[in-house]
């Protein structure tokens, strides 16, 4: 079975010459902002199986996180037809998903929502996920007072206790400490065996490698 499949998708962004005018300016002359359109993926098609771990590896600029945000439907694409199925858990900006006003716990809740777990099925997860981000002295503060890789820890936790059928992770996990990491990429293996589909994004060959 298909768990991803993508089909001649093409995207595009906008590169402004003028951001730095002022508001004013622009109400003022009423003139459009000059740009040149980049394309970042042309005629792009591959399938993913379900259960596979598929790595995306290459230098900045090469289209790896807009691949994935096309994937998790934070972007859509200009040409082309994506398809996800099941439940998408993802990990592609450190912090997205999260209000640093509200503390660990609460953005536990709040994170787990987005994913479309319901609060009495994530306070059943609680602890678990707590326990895997190794955050217990500081999950009643509120986020904005945590490190990048405390804020990763957390994301991570949450992403991989929604019972997901496809994970997307992008290169987040090179915020934090070697052992941490080993321990998510040893907890990526074992959700794969139990049949979930991963695409991971990094500049880490080896990563991807051991992985």
């Amino acid at each position: 079975m298909k768990a991803i499949q993508v089909h001649d998708v093409a995207k595009r962004f906008k590169i402004y010459y003028d951001r730095n005018r002022t508001l004013k300016e622009r109400l003022l002359f009423r003139k459009r902002n000059r740009y040149d359109e980049r394309w970042v993926l042309k005629d792009v098609s591959f399938d993913i199986e379900q259960g596979e771990a598929v790595g995306l590896v290459g230098e900045n600029g090469c289209g790896k996180s807009t691949t994935l945000k096309l994937l998790s439907r934070i972007l859509f694409p200009d040409r082309g037809a994506i398809s996800v199925n099941g439940r998408v858990s993802c990990l592609i900006e450190l912090g997205a998903g999260f209000h640093p006003d509200m503390n660990g716990i609460e953005n536990i809740y709040l994170n787990a929502a987005m994913f479309g777990v319901g609060r009495k099925e994530t306070g059943k997860r609680l602890d678990r996920i707590i326990a895997f981000s190794e955050l217990e002295p500081f999950i009643e503060n509120p986020i904005r007072t945590y490190s990048s890789g405390m804020y990763m820890r957390l994301a991570f936790s949450v992403a991989i206790n929604v019972d997901a059928d496809v994970l997307l992770i992008d290169e987040i996990l090179a915020v934090g400490d070697m052992n941490f990491q080993e321990k998510c990429l040893a907890r990526l293996r074992e959700i794969k065996e139990c049949g979930a589909t991963i695409v991971i994004v990094s500049h880490s060959l080896g990563q991807i490698e051991a992985f």
